[in-house]
């Protein structure tokens, strides 16, 4: 089943989507609710049933820069997880909207890519950006999924 410009879009619009439900449910219910939804997430979203997902997140430094596993992502997005001590849980903070700005994609058979900008406010109307790639893989059931994730904030000279 060939990847669509289509597919691309609502893969960006689900993940930022999922975000707001895992910062929702941390706010509503704790980091266990948020926790529960996060891995939900990963398991819908993410192709770890497929090999390592290549995610550099973008708060990630020194010998935990690169996640290539779920238990990785999962503390990069919720937090408190000891084996990841630096983590601040990118997914559990007050979100309220995520938009993009796209730079460029790239479609090839069953694998697409995306690059462009992520643009994520806050409940007090912050705007935090960040320069994303999204690389994308279709399963065996034509589900799509991220199989490349990477993260940084943009440059500033």
């Amino acid at each position: 089943m060939p990847m669509t410009q289509d597919d691309l879009i609502a893969a960006r619009t689900a993940w930022g989507d999922e975000l707001l439900a895992i910062a929702k449910a941390f706010e509503d219910g704790g980091i266990d609710a948020a926790r529960a939804v996060a891995n939900g997430v990963l398991d819908e979203a993410y192709g770890y049933d497929l090999g390592p997902v290549l995610f550099k997140p973008t708060l990630s430094g020194g010998p935990q820069t690169f996640r290539t596993t779920k238990a990785g992502a999962l503390s990069y997005f919720v937090a408190h997880d000891d084996t990841y001590p630096d983590d601040t849980g990118f997914a559990i903070r007050p979100w309220r909207d995520v938009q993009y700005k796209e730079a460029a994609s790239f479609i090839e058979g069953d694998v697409g890519m995306w690059m462009g900008s992520a643009f994520f406010t806050d409940k007090d109307g912050n705007v935090t950006q960040a320069d994303k790639t999204f690389g994308y893989k279709k399963d065996a059931d034509g589900n799509v999924k991220v199989v490349l994730h990477h993260s940084s904030l943009p440059y500033a000279a």
